[in-house]
């Protein structure tokens, strides 16, 4: 095994991680329907914590990318 394919191997492991941040994108939207459709009200507190977890969850995905791109282009 050459390190070109090692590279693609180590590229490909590092990017296992965004199918996590995929189901925690899913799993943060679906509790903030839910909260919102429970309390209408409620809706300005709620929505503010959802996209600070969605903003944590997405910076997640966009270090595992970095990860493999330095893995592939370094």
């Amino acid at each position: 095994m050459d390190l070109a394919s090692a590279k693609m191997i180590g590229a490909g492991i590092a990017v296992i991680a965004l199918a996590g941040v995929g189901a925690g994108i899913g799993n943060i939207f679906a509790s903030l329907i839910g909260a919102i459709g429970r309390n209408p009200a409620a809706r300005g507190q709620v929505f503010g914590l959802g996209m600070l977890g969605f903003a944590l969850t997405e910076a997640v995905a966009l270090f595992a990318l970095l990860i493999s791109f330095l893995i592939l282009f370094t």
